[in-house]
């Protein structure tokens, strides 16, 4: 009885996830980039990324009101990451209005030119009204409400913010990242993974691992693994590490049909000698896609359980 309550459950959860993928779908690309911009980080961006969409399920269908999806994402991810900044002990700013609110400054600059110097320069609040209005073009009744002030401050953040811009050398300084040297067990994990050899792989994680595919799935042991995403054994699929935007990444190449394709991009930690955390962006679209540009790689868009053609 209790194992059909808990299926009966987890049907449930899956119909509502399902519900509420398909009413979000056309939003999370921007979405994506969104947090991508605002975090100055793609790695921290997917981070955001995956606990917005997480918090905005658990919050929606606690909505009594008719709810703007996209509008209620980008609120969600913006408060989001605000009370992470706190929570870190950073000066999220305070926005101020003044008089000349309802002045615009009209000097030619695009705002996507500033988008890699915006998190350097600004507070994270400043910086959430910035790409809120200007890239991502919401009117200022509507970013006031998701970074919790009003629409003169966001006027008058706006002015601010493109004086300071136009005094700043937009140009980025590109940075090499230093070689490292790859891990003995991830050496060890790549070529388990090309033979194709599971006992090998599960010979290197730790007995409590916690093993995720981001917005899929999770199993918090070797035990799940086994018989839950490694119960029918690997792939097949060529794996190669890279350096993806300063993280040392694993890639499966599928190479199938018009050459390799990024079936999934993998990352694992290391402690003691054993693989402790691995973590897979299978699901991952926005993500994948955007490594798959990264990295001049086209992506896999027709492959188990997932079609993104």
């Amino acid at each position: 009885m209790q194992e059909k309550k808990k299926e009966s459950f987890s049907e449930k959860n899956r119909d509502l996830a399902n519900e509420f993928n398909r009413m979000i779908e056309g939003f999370k690309d921007g979405l994506w980039r969104y947090c991508r911009y605002l975090t100055g980080s793609p790695w921290d961006g997917e981070d955001l990324f995956q606990d917005t969409i997480l918090k905005a399920f658990g919050g929606y269908y606690q909505r009594w009101h008719p709810t703007n999806p996209k509008a209620y994402l980008y609120r969600m991810a913006t408060t989001t990451w605000i009370d992470q900044c706190r929570k870190e002990k950073r000066n999220v700013g305070i926005l101020e209005e003044n008089v000349l609110h309802h002045e615009e400054i009209s000097n030619g600059l695009e705002a996507e030119e500033a988008l890699h110097i915006l998190f350097d320069l600004f507070s994270p609040r400043q910086v959430a009204v910035f790409l809120l209005k200007e890239v991502f073009r919401f009117d200022a009744k509507e970013v006031a409400g998701m970074v919790r002030t009003t629409p003169g401050a966001v006027y008058a953040t706006v002015r601010r913010m493109k004086e300071k811009l136009q005094s700043v050398d937009l140009l980025e300084n590109s940075t090499q990242t230093p070689d490292h040297e790859t891990d003995p067990v991830i050496k060890a994990y790549l070529n388990a993974i090309n033979e194709g050899d599971i006992e090998a792989v599960l010979a290197l994680v730790s007995d409590e691992a916690h093993n995720e595919a981001a917005l899929g799935f999770q199993e918090y042991s070797k035990d799940e693994m086994r018989t839950g995403s490694m119960k029918f054994g690997l792939p097949g699929m060529r794996a190669l590490e890279y350096n993806l935007w300063g993280r040392s990444v694993i890639v499966l190449l599928s190479e199938e049909g018009n050459g390799p394709e990024i079936h999934d991009i993998q990352y694992q930690e290391v402690e003691n000698g054993k693989i402790v955390y691995h973590v897979s962006y299978y699901f991952r679209k926005e993500f994948i896609f955007a490594a798959a540009e990264e990295l001049g790689i086209p992506p896999q868009t027709s492959k188990p359980v997932v079609e993104w053609g």
